[in-house]
């Protein structure tokens, strides 16, 4: 089992110049929650996510040896433009990293990055914008270091980009990733994500993910902060061994196809997440009248037509409508009719489930 001192680089005999490398990473939709996490961004419980496709960050890292400094630095850009007010978490992200990284101090980095989605369409970006910043610097590390292993590139990878955003280790490999140590999944880990390790069934190739934009404004409540109101939430160990179970039941869902018991499951957990947060102190309701409406509409339709489609929420109130790829006409059909009207202006995207980051 890898810990984290594995994961400290040692010094190269390789010397790089210069170079650039780019990637994009996918956003990731979780069907059992993370909420809760210790220190160094460890999960309080154990998490599974779907890689999207669509949704994406894509980031160009390009660098330059210096002759001396011993201080990071860096420029950024977002969409072409310098973002000034997004350095101050890449710097946060680089020292917290620099004990398995040393090498970064030796460049100065110019960072091109920007998303597929609109910005502030309240999908959360710091999972996909971490995990494509991540991929780069792995890249730099594995120029310097021919000899890494494949397995060990995206294992640290994924380590480093939930050292940027937690979520964000779900979003390097894979299309279904477990993150969090859960007995049943051999090589689990809170350290990264790793692919689910057995075969999933064909139900659920392909599957679709429509998500409603019913607020595009800034979240309401930072994850950050989100997480830390479980440290003495009445519920929490209620929470967490909650996460556990759900994860064995939704292994076998996975496994077997049982599109019924997945829709039990995700929607369950997607109303947990949010009644955890209308239970802490302070408290917070991130639902709006329209994710309500469209729940509830979503509910009448499943139960008059008995297509097995679902709904899943983050910590926020756009909607993750999840359903088989041999429903897609019926249920866009539906969302048309039906949904969209509670969707700032008209707005929806879709995407389906994806592999994870790719180099380009």
């Amino acid at each position: 089992m890898l810990s984290e001192k594995d994961f400290i680089s040692k010094p190269f005999s390789t010397i790089i110049e210069n170079k650039s490398f780019q990637w994009s990473a996918p956003s990731n939709i979780a069907l059992v929650k993370y909420w809760g996490k210790k220190e160094n961004q460890i999960p309080a419980n154990p998490s599974i996510s779907f890689t999207l496709t669509n949704c994406k960050t894509i980031t160009k890292l390009a660098f330059a040896k210096k002759k001396t400094d011993n201080k990071f630095t860096f420029d950024l850009f977002f969409e072409g433009k310098p973002k000034e007010e997004f350095k101050p978490k890449i710097l946060k992200f680089f020292e917290r990293i620099e004990i398995y990284c040393p090498y970064l101090k030796d460049y100065h980095f110019t960072i091109d990055t920007e998303n597929t989605f609109p910005h502030s369409s309240g999908i959360a970006s710091s999972a996909s914008g971490m995990a494509a910043l991540s991929m780069n610097i792995m890249s730099l590390e594995k120029a310097l270091n021919p000899n890494m292993t494949e397995e060990y590139f995206y294992q640290k990878a994924s380590f480093l980009a939930r050292l940027g955003s937690g979520s964000a280790c779900r979003s390097v490999k894979g299309n279904v990733i477990v993150w969090g140590k859960h007995t049943e999944f051999n090589g689990s880990s809170d350290l990264f994500g790793v692919e689910f390790p057995s075969n999933i069934h064909p139900n659920f190739k392909n599957y679709q993910d429509t998500i409603l934009l019913v607020d595009k404004g800034e979240k309401q409540v930072s994850s950050t902060v989100g997480h830390d109101l479980m440290y003495n939430h009445p519920f929490a160990e209620q929470r967490f061994a909650q996460a556990h179970h759900n994860l064995s039941v939704i292994k076998r869902v996975l496994e077997t196809g049982d599109l019924d018991e997945f829709v039990k499951i995700v929607e369950s957990e997607a109303l947990t997440l949010h009644a955890m947060m209308m239970t802490s102190l302070p408290y917070f309701i991130l639902m709006k009248p329209n994710t309500l409406e469209i729940v509830n509409r979503l509910w009448k339709y499943r139960n008059e037509t008995k297509i097995p489609v679902c709904f899943t929420l983050d910590a926020g109130a756009n909607v993750h409508v999840l359903y088989p790829e041999n429903v897609r006409e019926s249920v866009l059909q539906f969302i048309k009719n039906e949904l969209v009207g509670y969707c700032q202006n008209g707005q929806y995207i879709c995407d389906t489930i994806g592999t994870g980051a790719i180099k380009i």
